[in-house]
C-alpha cells in the first residue's frame, strides 16, 4: 500500500459508538494510558505539530478520534486509560466507548499500536490492555514512548524489562522519542506492514 501519511485529516470525533465511521477502511488504533504521548506520536508520524491535540488536562477527553490518511485508512486515537482523577461516570463512559470500539468496529481494527512510557514501564492498566489484545487476538505492536528520557544504561535495562514480559513474547517493541524523532520511521513501517 502506497500512501502519503502527511495527507491526514481529522474526520470524526466520536463520543458514542454510533458515531464511528460506517465505511470499511482499515484502522490502526493508538492505545495507552493518559499522558503516555499518543498525540505527540501521531503528530510526529504525520509531520504536523498540532493535528492531534495534546491535552493540558490528561484524562479529560473521552472521545475516539478518527484521522483519515490519504483516503486509504484511519489512524484512531483512543482515549487514554488509567487516569486517577476521572469520576465513576467518566470511567463508565470511557469503558463503554472503548469496549464499543473493539466490539462494534472490531473487524476493521487492523492493528493496535500500544503505547507504554519507557521510563514508567508497563503499569497494571497497560498489562490489562495487553492481555485483552492477546485474548481478543488483535494484532498489536508496542511503542515505548519518551525513549529519550532515561540514560543509555537505564534505557537498555528498561527495554529488556519490557521484552521479558510474557504477554509481549514475540511482539515488536519500538523505542520512540517525540523530541528527537527517533523511531518515527520504524513506527510508520510497522503500520504499513500491518496494512499489508
Amino acid at each position: 500500500m502506497k500512501v502519503n501519511i502527511t495527507k491526514t485529516d481529522l474526520k470524526i470525533t466520536a463520543g458514542l459508538p454510533s458515531q464511528f465511521p460506517a465505511d470499511r477502511k482499515p484502522q490502526i488504533a493508538f492505545s495507552g494510558r493518559s499522558n503516555v504521548g499518543k498525540s505527540s506520536l501521531m503528530n510526529a508520524l504525520i509531520g504536523r505539530k498540532s493535528l492531534a491535540r495534546v491535552s493540558s488536562s490528561p484524562g479529560k477527553t473521552i472521545t475516539v478520534n478518527f484521522y483519515e490518511v490519504d483516503n486509504a485508512f484511519y489512524l484512531v486515537d483512543l482515549p487514554g486509560y488509567g487516569y486517577a482523577r476521572r469520576t465513576a461516570s467518566e470511567q463508565a463512559k470511557w469503558s463503554k466507548l472503548v469496549d464499543g470500539y473493539f466490539t462494534e468496529g472490531g473487524e476493521r481494527v487492523t492493528a493496535v499500536a500500544q503505547l507504554i512510557d519507557l521510563k514508567v514501564g508497563a503499569t497494571k492498566d497497560d498489562l490489562m490492555m495487553l492481555d485483552f489484545l492477546r485474548q481478543a487476538e488483535i494484532p498489536f505492536f508496542v511503542v515505548a514512548t519518551k525513549a529519550d528520557k532515561p540514560n543509555k544504561t537505564e534505557r537498555a535495562a528498561m527495554l529488556e524489562k519490557l521484552r521479558a514480559l510474557p504477554v509481549l513474547e514475540g511482539i515488536t517493541i519500538l523505542p520512540f522519542s517525540a523530541q528527537s524523532g527517533e523511531g518515527k520511521d520504524a513506527v510508520v513501517a510497522e503500520i504499513m506492514k500491518a496494512l499489508g
